[in-house]
């Protein structure tokens, strides 16, 4: 069963206490195909405030419903986690890829990040691999606009 499912047929999965917020957030999240920022939630959310939005990505973070991926600019954004995720224990070790053209980010939980050994006196807490590049969907408006402009 994937996460998607999970969520709609148990919510209680994570033991999050159900709020209109959460379960609007939640739903948000499982309609995106890419990742989701604060300022994002903030825009489609209009009637909240940014404070309570913040908290229910950091509650969902906390009890393994969503992971960040950090885009390597000081920025975070969150994604729905795999069925392997659980409170305080993130299994999301695969590649994100960002188009710098568009700025969408996408979980591409195919391509799994190997694991590996650190030396001894250093401590792993977190691994995020971003691939930066043009999706497809800007490849295609590029080449459009190249062909338009012969």
């Amino acid at each position: 069963m994937n996460t998607i499912q999970r969520f709609e047929e148990d919510p209680h999965q994570h033991n999050i206490k159900e709020t209109a917020m959460r379960l609007l957030v939640q739903e948000y999240l499982l309609d995106r195909e890419v990742t989701v920022g604060l300022t994002e939630l903030y825009n489609a959310f209009e009637k909240s405030d940014r404070t309570t939005l913040y908290r229910t990505l950091k509650v969902f973070e906390e009890k393994g419903k969503v992971h960040r991926i950090e885009d390597g600019m000081g920025v975070s954004e969150h994604a729905l986690c795999s069925d392997a995720c659980d409170p305080g224990h993130h299994d999301d070790a695969h590649i994100h890829f960002h188009c710098d053209q568009c700025g969408q980010t996408y979980c591409l939980p195919k391509c799994r990040i190997p694991d590996f050994e650190l030396p001894k006196n250093l401590n792993k807490r977190e691994v995020n691999l971003v691939v930066e590049g043009r999706c497809s969907e800007c490849n295609s408006l590029n080449i459009q606009i190249s062909h338009a402009s012969k």
